[in-house]
């Protein structure tokens, strides 16, 4: 029995298992650029989300827009309020994908926490938005 799956990959789906990796290949900036807006802003501007078009940038995506687009799509994103609504900052990563017309909630807790890697990494918060989109422009393009 295989549990792969044997259809190509469409381009729907493509850019969610780029997503995953871009993310897991730099979480310790990402960690780092979350918590720097963090300290800057709460949660007053939304959730931090990475636009992937038309080219990949960082944007705030408000929980108004957020539970507006939840009510469009029946409720289906009930799951991804609950989970922006009670993330800990200060521990795990909450930012959301946008992406082909879809989004995708990106989560995960870095080793070692937000506030520790925004201060190994010693950069301010434009010099990460800087470093990181750059790196998505070169990642996303090929």
């Amino acid at each position: 029995m295989f549990f792969g799956n044997s259809q190509p990959e469409s381009g729907d789906t493509k850019w969610r298992r780029q997503l995953d990796k871009f993310v897991k290949a730099n979480q310790q900036e990402l960690a780092a650029l979350f918590w720097g807006l963090w300290l800057a802003n709460g949660d007053s501007q939304g959730t931090v989300g990475i636009d992937l078009q038309p080219t990949p940038h960082f944007v705030y995506c408000p929980k108004e827009q957020i539970e507006n687009l939840n009510n469009r799509v029946e409720n289906r994103l009930q799951e991804i309020l609950g989970i922006v609504e009670n993330h800990k900052p200060e521990v795990e990563v909450v930012m959301i994908g946008i992406g082909k017309g879809e989004i995708k909630l990106i989560q995960f807790a870095p080793e070692p926490a937000p506030p520790i890697c925004f201060e190994q990494v010693g950069k301010d918060v434009d010099g990460l938005l800087e470093v990181l989109e750059q790196r998505m422009s070169e990642y996303f393009s090929s």
